[in-house]
């Protein structure tokens, strides 16, 4: 009996002795809440960089288990703190890889402005607080996890699987990342599909998820500048002539103005879609316009509100405006600024066209401050659309999936502009009435935290265990 248990003994020591060696071969993760709280409390506004960022998470994928020649810390020379981070997965080898897309940088956040330290993550009343738990170091994480879950369970899917973390998608944009990987190291990068998170959108209306889409496309933005200008003279001897009225005359006109609807193949799906989710005259309104078979009287209920409006046609606004030089003169100049959110189909110079006619005004000079970059429309396919609804409705099966436009804009610009297909797909819950992203007390719920690592893991498995072309 001695000698028996002597033996299982050696037994059990020698078990648990292989067991911690495999797991120091796999190596450790970090769990999801332990990894955000350490990039929260990175500060990586446009001031600070994103490098410390990068580090630490190089320094998160390697302990997991991660060659160090498939975790490449990028840095441009000239901008030391914009570092990058690309983590490479290997597949057989089966099509191009698939590429996940985030950025590290945060927007400027005033302690004084918010009610908790927007520098240090913060739970309260189940939400997590934090300047970037939305936009995006929550979905950094979904992404940096679900990699080296699948590095930790020996996984090899058919073609190899990409994330980069990238620098500066948000305002500064002197060192954008995705821009800088693409034209100095392409083929750390090089994918036949990206999934951009930071695109992507999961809708919540009074408490109830509606909808994940599957951005296809965003709007091009361009912004122009307005200008009057006039001799000046005394403001005891004021004229018709002032800059200022001539400016404000032609932003009034400018105001009132609607461009044609202009309906992509993305924005037709999404009101078609859109429409099931809703009731009464706005449900048929939107299946009109899905349909193509939209009155005028539609049109106009839906142009009334700013989140349809947006999806039916090219914005211009007011953004910036300036004017005269001292309170006992008359001014000399006036400028304003504008800002276009184009559709993709359109062109920024029939846009400045139109412009010119709202203005009518030859005295008021128009140019191209920040002119338009290319940013085509990625085809949505069978194949995408099924992959993000099979993994939507494995947790939400009441969810529906649905195309969408962005209005504003995000890092997929510069992946479709070299002729990546690329879509953004986030299940990141968020209140479509109370978004908080940029602004004030950022936070994200402590459960659809949770739920969008694990959509995140299951979404990457299922894309990149696909053979692609």
């Amino acid at each position: 009996m001695l000698r028996f248990r002597s033996a299982l003994m050696v037994l059990v020591v020698g078990v648990a002795a292989s067991a911690a060696v495999a797991a120091e071969k796999a190596g450790s993760i970090p769990t999801p809440r332990a990894l955000l709280e350490e990039l929260i409390d990175l500060n990586t506004t446009h001031a600070y960089g994103s490098t410390g960022a990068a580090k630490l998470l190089q320094e998160r994928f390697l302990a997991a288990g991660f060659a160090p020649q498939d975790v490449s810390l990028e840095i441009p020379e000239d901008h030391p703190s914009k570092g990058n981070l690309v983590v490479r997965l290997h597949g057989r080898g089966q099509g191009r890889p698939v590429l996940f897309l985030g950025h590290l940088d945060v927007v400027e956040a005033r302690p004084e402005d918010w009610s908790f330290d927007p520098f240090k993550l913060t739970e309260d009343g189940g939400w997590l607080y934090g300047r970037g738990v939305i936009d995006m170091k929550g979905q950094d994480v979904a992404m940096a996890v679900s990699l080296m879950r699948l590095k930790q369970e020996g996984y090899t899917p058919a073609r190899d699987l990409i994330v980069a973390f990238t620098a500066d998608e948000e305002a500064g944009g002197d060192a954008n990342g995705v821009d800088w990987l693409l034209r100095t190291h392409r083929a750390l990068v090089d994918a036949g599909l990206v999934v951009n998170p930071d695109g992507g959108e999961a809708g919540v209306k009074s408490g109830r998820k509606l909808y994940v889409a599957v951005q296809t496309s965003e709007k091009t933005f361009v912004s122009f500048g307005l200008e009057a200008t006039d001799k000046g003279g005394h403001s005891s001897r004021p004229t018709a002539d002032n800059p200022i009225y001539r400016l404000s005359a032609a932003l009034e006109r400018l105001a009132t103005y609607r461009f044609p609807v202009d309906l992509t193949a993305t924005t037709r799906e999404y009101f078609a879609r859109r429409a099931t989710l809703e009731q009464g005259q706005l449900r048929s309104d939107m299946a009109a316009v899905g349909a193509g078979t939209a009155d005028p009287a539609a049109i106009e209920r839906l142009s009334a509100v700013v989140e349809t409006n947006i999806m039916l046609r090219t914005t211009c606004t007011a953004t910036m405006i300036d004017g005269g030089h001292a309170e006992n003169a008359l001014p000399q100049r006036a400028r304003a600024t504008i800002q276009c959110r184009v559709i993709p189909s359109e062109s920024p110079e029939s846009i400045e066209a139109a412009l010119r006619k709202v203005v009518a005004d030859p005295l008021v000079a128009i140019s191209t401050i920040t002119p338009a970059k290319p940013n085509p429309e990625s085809v949505l396919t069978p194949a995408i659309v099924k992959a993000v609804e099979d993994t939507t409705h494995e947790t939400w099966p009441d969810v529906i999936v649905l195309p969408e436009m962005s209005a504003g804009a995000d890092d997929s610009r510069y992946s479709r502009s070299v002729g990546i297909p690329s879509y953004g797909i986030d299940a990141m819950f968020d209140d479509l009435d109370d978004g908080r992203a940029h602004g004030r007390d950022e936070r994200i719920g402590v459960v659809a935290f949770q739920q969008d690592v694990d959509f995140t893991y299951r979404l990457m498995k299922r894309l990149a265990g696909a053979a692609g072309p």
